[in-house]
């Protein structure tokens, strides 16, 4: 299952964002008005685009929107920006100045791909020596785009010309996914996925990384086991000489941890995850500092995906509790869940916990650990933590590792 892309289209009111996104998605998603300041909060349209996959708009205010009330709907664009994978920005008249300026700084040094879009060049043409120089400077492709032209045919063309742009973008972007098993398993070999049905496995389904694994291991004609952790000695028994490796979800580490010879290679769900999503660096050299917290210390846990939490919550429940009986020290903990906004005092946490993030590109998990990792903060994730609690990190690490 492809995880969405976030295209976020920026410009100053009345550029013609909203006309942007109805012409792109082919209905009428955002209100468009000659009012300026129409677009209040963000507006988020899902669809699909060949080459890319799954995507979701976000048609944002207006970036030069002035007073209190602008102001506010100024911050809610710019919170928009740790979302998203790719940017369109918009200008018209051929005046770009501090706005979009600004705006292009930030993409460029938070590694988001952009397009600069020409809009309105039916009524004043994209001057030539502009477009070159702003090739050059910031070496992105600059479109001269229309959203008022009366012939349907060269529309269609202007848009087909825009997605072939994104597919770029995004195909360049230093956020591309790796797949779980990339690197570890070939055609034939035989892994096992262990996957408990409890009380936090979602009703009727499995969680999503278990349902990415056995697709990639599909697409690597590798055989995919999946079992319960009461299935597995048994399995095990009668197929060992077969079997690649183990992976299992993160509560049930210590079970599948007895049950599965010194030999085989064993780790978590969370673990592979966090290696695809090109953080695990960051993790391995966080979570040691476990050990170091002290009563007090204060730990952000990072939740990428909304849901009701339960008396087994990993995040909110078990996660504490394991820390603080392995350190003994008491904890205070923050909790930040979706996609909402990072805690700006950043500093005062003492270790910031992530979660799989499943539900989130890569660029997005990215975004989210940015200001911890900048300030040197440790850095882990659920699935390692769990591993590093329950006394089989070295185990569940040892073949990324090597």
């Amino acid at each position: 299952m492809s995880k969405a892309k976030f295209v976020g289209v920026f410009g100053k009111r009345n550029s013609g964002k909203s006309s942007l996104i109805n012409i792109f998605a082919g209905q009428q998603v955002a209100i468009v008005s000659e009012t300026p300041g129409t677009t209040t909060d963000p507006v988020k349209k899902r669809m699909e685009i060949f080459g890319i996959g799954p995507v979701v708009l976000i048609d944002t205010a207006g970036i030069d929107d002035s007073g209190d009330l602008g102001n506010q709907r100024v911050a809610k664009t710019k919170e928009v920006i740790s979302q998203i994978d790719i940017a369109l920005i918009l200008f018209t008249n051929n005046q770009l100045d501090r706005f979009e300026l600004d705006l292009i700084e930030q993409f460029r040094q938070e590694d988001i791909p952009f397009i600069i879009i020409h809009n309105q060049s039916d009524i004043i043409p994209l001057d030539r020596a502009l477009a070159v120089e702003l090739t050059e400077k910031f070496k992105a492709d600059v479109l001269e785009f229309s959203c008022s032209l009366l012939d349907s045919k060269e529309q269609d063309n202007l848009v087909e010309l825009l997605t072939s742009l994104m597919v770029k973008a995004v195909s360049g972007s230093p956020y591309t996914d790796k797949t779980l098993f990339e690197g570890l398993v070939e055609k034939d070999d035989v892994v096992i996925l262990v996957c408990p049905i409890d009380s936090e496995a979602p009703e009727g389904r499995l969680i999503l990384p278990q349902m990415n694994a056995i697709r990639d291991l599909l697409d690597r004609d590798a055989t995919a086991v999946v079992l319960q952790p009461r299935n597995l000695e048994k399995y095990i028994k009668e197929h060992r000489s077969k079997i690649k490796m183990v992976v299992t979800d993160s509560q049930a580490f210590l079970e599948v941890d007895k049950a599965v010879p010194a030999e085989i290679p064993l780790t978590g769900f969370s673990v592979i995850l966090a290696r695809s999503k090109g953080n695990f660096h960051h993790y391995v050299k966080g979570t040691p500092y476990i050990d170091k917290l002290e009563d007090g210390d204060r730990v952000l846990i990072l939740e990428s995906c909304s849901h009701h939490s339960s008396c087994e919550d990993i995040g909110r429940v078990k996660i504490p509790k394991l820390l603080e009986k392995r350190t003994g020290k008491k904890i205070e903990w923050d909790i930040v869940a979706g996609l909402d906004p990072i805690p700006k005092d950043i500093e005062r946490y003492k270790l910031v916990i992530q979660c799989g993030g499943c539900m989130i590109t890569n660029r997005q998990l990215a975004a989210r650990l940015r200001s911890a990792i900048k300030k040197d903060i440790a850095v882990t994730n659920y699935g390692i933590t769990l591993a590093y609690c329950m006394g089989i990190y070295d185990r569940a690490t040892a073949m990324f590792r090597e």
